[in-house]
Formats: structure tokens, sequence, C-alpha cells
């Protein structure tokens, strides 16, 4: 693996080699000196070395482009920073941020709270259990009751979503009225993307949750355990998955 925050020239050279790719082939050295915060000597310095191991190839004075090479190792190194990103956020802020639940029963600051998600929603109860908070104010049962010092996981099992297609304005087919009747009863949330895919919607009398970032939706929510249905035109499936797979949701297309 390749730790780009071991040291600071890995660092450096790692952010050289991106500015590279993102200007290439016509590359500045004064540009990405000052971006990278070094003298252009150095970064002339860093472009040899990188050109040396294959990472970058020179096509002319001051035209660079990043090699195969050159790409997987910023993938890997990415890769790492992601990682410790998630870590940070996720394991070291995690236990020290403030979020606010559903109360289930009466609760008082400073008491140990029970976490859970339902309705895709975090709610306290008092009590220990596997996954548990401090809260940090007073509330009633149903308010809404500030939560921190998180420890534990909680038992939640991702959501399922399901997209469903309809045609387009274009076409001379009509869509699938009675799989969406059955698919939209057993749906915790229905999400539509594009004008055709509403309008399906209401010929079987349902208004979707959401028609803006349907498949940014449907990735939050699946997240949170609930199953989603994304009706979509045809056109709009591709925008839909695409934000699915970058939240690494699984789905299923019709």
């Amino acid at each position: 693996m390749i730790d780009v925050l071991d040291n600071k020239r890995t660092a450096t050279r790692f952010r050289i080699l991106v500015e590279i790719a993102e200007r290439q082939p016509a590359v500045s050295q004064g540009e990405i000196a000052d971006a990278v915060g070094v003298t252009s000597q150095a970064v002339s310095e860093y472009i040899r070395e990188l050109v040396e191991d294959g990472f970058v190839e020179k096509e002319g004075r001051s035209r660079y482009r990043v090699t195969n090479e050159g790409v997987d190792w910023l993938f890997g190194a990415a890769t790492d920073v992601r990682r410790f990103a998630d870590h940070v956020t996720e394991d070291v802020l995690g236990s020290v941020q403030e979020d606010a639940a559903i109360a289930l029963k009466p609760v008082n600051e400073g008491q140990t709270v029970t976490l859970s998600i339902a309705d895709g929603l975090l709610q306290a109860r008092p009590g220990d259990g596997e996954a548990t908070g401090v809260a940090t104010t007073d509330a009633e049962a149903g308010e809404v009751v500030g939560v921190t010092g998180f420890e534990g996981v909680i038992d939640l099992e991702p959501g399922e979503v399901t997209i469903l297609q309809v045609p387009p304005i274009r076409s001379d087919e009509d869509p699938p009225l009675d799989r969406l009747t059955d698919a939209v009863e057993t749906a915790d949330l229905v999400a539509a993307a594009g004008v055709e895919a509403v309008g399906a919607l209401r010929r079987i009398d349902h208004e979707p949750a959401t028609n803006f970032g349907a498949g940014e939706v449907a990735a939050d929510a699946a997240s949170r355990g609930l199953d989603v249905v994304v009706v979509a035109t045809t056109d709009a499936v591709g925008r839909v998955t695409d934000a699915l797979r970058d939240s690494d949701v699984s789905y299923a297309v019709t």
C-alpha cells in the first residue's frame, strides 16, 4: 500500500502528480509550484523523478502526460487518503461529535441511551445496549434529543434499491403500471427520475417522495435501512445508477 501521509516528500510527489493530471498536456511548473507551495525548481526536480519512474511521460517543452502507471499509483494513494479520512471522521470524530435522535422515552441530560434506527431516523431510549451514547439535552418522548459519546455499532440491515424503468415520451410503449403498483406497495420510499416517471406514478395514484436527486436520495435511504423503489425514465437510469455506485449501494434494475 502507498501511504502518502508517511512523509512530506511522498505527499508532495502525490500533489504534483495530481496537478499534472489536472493540467495535462500543457503544464506550467510555476502554477504547480504556487498550488503545492514549493519552488519551481523543486517542481522541476519532482517531475524529472516522475518521468524516470515511468509515472509521467514528456511530450515536448512544458508538455507532460500521466502514464497508466502514474494513474494506478494515484488511485492507490487516493484510496489510502480516503481510508484515513474515513477513519478520522467515523472512528475518531464519530465518538466526539453531537448528533440528534428521536427520544422514545423521556431522557435526561447526561443519561446513557441505547441507539437504534427506525424509518431512517436515529432513535434513543434510556439504558445500555450494543450501541450507546450520552444525552446532551433533556427530552420528552417523541422530542429531539442531542447525543454524543457514541460507542458500539447499530445493528442495521441495509435496505434494497430497485430501479423500475419507464419509457420516454417519444416511445410508443406504455409504462408497466401493474409492476409499478406492486413495487410501490412494499417500498418504504419511492423516488422518481424524469417527468415520465412522475407521470407514471400519478397514473397509479402514487406521488413520489422526491423527483430530484433520486439516486442520491435512494442511496442515503438504503444506508439507513429503507427499501427504496426508484421509477426512472430510461434516459435517466444511468444518472441514478452512477449515484448508487458512488455510494457503494447495491441495486437491481428491471
